[in-house]
């Protein structure tokens, strides 16, 4: 979202943008202010959206995300034009395709293949251009001899199959989608998603979910709407993080810290003279394959935070079994996490986690202590230390870089209270990997081809 591009470099051009709704306590109230007129308000004003402004560049890759009832589909139908806004204006440039809410856009009553030619004829095909697709169509949606039942009997993932199915075929320049893919299973969300990377190799797409893991994959940058406002806009790693802090602020009620997850903090380097270190690639010297080189930056402590408090990081290491700190480590072989929290006050029931990302913010693995202390619980005073030790073999990495997110919280599982989460606090860089494709790698003992 560059605010260095000319006008016509922008797909989409949000100004201001307000859609105020009329809200009656009872319907006779609708009545009495159509006759008073302005004299006299009988409604209260509800602002779905307040002042958004932003601006998409043509080819960009946009998530809007946000809670329920934060004005994201209200945004979505004001910019594909089924809805007015109160207040500020919308520049569209291109042809739109969307995805919206369940149930829209079909007449229940017409058969899979008349709605097809329906919404086609509202993309602005002609009927000689939708003949040419019909197959293609039905071959994506792929639900059979329903295609000639009415819609009113499909089911909500035979629905949302044939509408993708039309979308993908209109030859649109702006593709809209929102949570609707959640319904569908896991082949045809699959099928999905193939067409949306390669749709994002030409068009511009914006992408609503509450899967945060799906913003940071495929999206460039993100916005966030709180109560119909932008609150936080930028790329959608950043963005989502954002987020994370905002659901914890809103149902703990608790104040968050400021955050500037772009910093780069690779600069920080082990310097303690009592700390003992250990560079594992030396096991390796004479090793013949690729190796998966990770080199380990120290952790900061200064890292971008939020929660209650009462709890600060003291310290996170990447340790080997005889507890040395790793300066690199070799993906494949078995590490040591070690995180200490200082309690600045009581907590009854401490659960310390990690979460490790990949360079996007996608969560490659987590974990935390809840389980292992079921049946032997432990509390912390003030001004204990406590110290969580994961064990476990490193995967095998992608090239690139990957960042450990520590946090603390007081409570169960399920219920609890986030008392210190730490973005990015310490960053890891595999500076050597023979993994090619995919998140990570396995470590394969071995691998062979015979003839039968």
């Amino acid at each position: 979202m560059s605010s260095e591009a000319s006008s016509e470099d922008y797909a989409i051009e949000v100004s201001g943008l307000g859609k105020c709704y009329q809200i009656y306590s009872k319907p006779s109230d609708r009545l009495r202010q159509m006759l008073v007129g302005g004299r006299r308000q009988y409604f209260k004003e509800f602002w779905a959206l307040k002042d958004v402004s932003f601006r998409i560049q043509k080819g960009e890759t946009v998530g809007i995300i946000g809670r329920n009832g934060s004005g994201k589909s209200t945004l979505l139908q004001i910019i594909c034009g089924t809805l007015n806004p109160t207040q500020g204006a919308v520049k569209v440039r291109g042809r739109v395709a969307a995805l919206l809410e369940l149930g829209a856009g079909f007449n229940p009553e017409f058969s899979g293949v008349e709605n097809i030619y329906m919404a086609a004829s509202l993309y602005g095909l002609s009927k000689a251009e939708v003949d040419q697709r019909i197959d293609a169509i039905a071959a994506f949606a792929d639900i059979g001899d329903h295609i000639h039942q009415p819609v009113k009997t499909y089911s909500s993932g035979m629905y949302v199959r044939l509408a993708f199915a039309v979308i993908a075929h209109v030859d649109a320049d702006i593709l809209v989608v929102d949570e609707a893919l959640s319904v569908g299973d896991a082949v045809f969300t699959q099928k999905c998603m193939r067409f949306i990377r390669k749709f994002r190799e030409n068009g511009t797409l914006l992408f609503v979910s509450h899967d945060t893991s799906a913003v940071t994959n495929i999206c460039q940058s993100a916005v966030l709407l709180s109560h119909g406002a932008v609150i936080s806009t930028g790329s959608a790693k950043s963005v989502v993080e954002r987020y994370l802090e905002l659901i914890y602020q809103q149902t703990q009620n608790i104040e968050t810290s400021a955050i500037s997850n772009e910093e780069n903090r690779n600069n920080l380097i082990f310097n303690s003279s009592s700390i003992q270190y250990r560079d594992m690639r030396a096991d390796f010297i004479n090793s013949t394959n690729l190796r998966n080189d990770i080199k380990v930056f120290e952790f900061d402590e200064n890292a971008p935070s939020f929660g209650m408090g009462g709890a600060k990081l003291e310290y996170l290491y990447l340790l080997d079994n005889a507890d040395k700190c790793l300066l690199y480590l070799v993906g494949g072989e078995e590490v040591v996490l070690k995180i200490a929290f200082k309690a600045y006050q009581s907590i009854q029931k401490p659960i310390i986690g990690f979460t490790f990302k990949d360079r996007l913010g996608q969560p490659l693995f987590v974990d935390n202590t809840y389980f292992s202390t079921l049946k032997a619980p432990i509390s912390a005073n003030e001004g204990d230390t406590l110290i969580a030790r994961f064990e476990f073999r490193c995967p095998v990495l992608p090239a690139g870089q990957y960042s450990i997110s520590p946090a603390i919280a007081d409570g169960t599982q399920d219920d609890h209270v986030q008392l210190n989460w730490i973005h990015d606090a310490m960053i890891l860089e595999v500076q050597a990997s023979s993994v090619c494709h995919g998140l990570i790698g396995l470590g394969m003992k071995n691998i062979t081809l015979n003839l039968g």
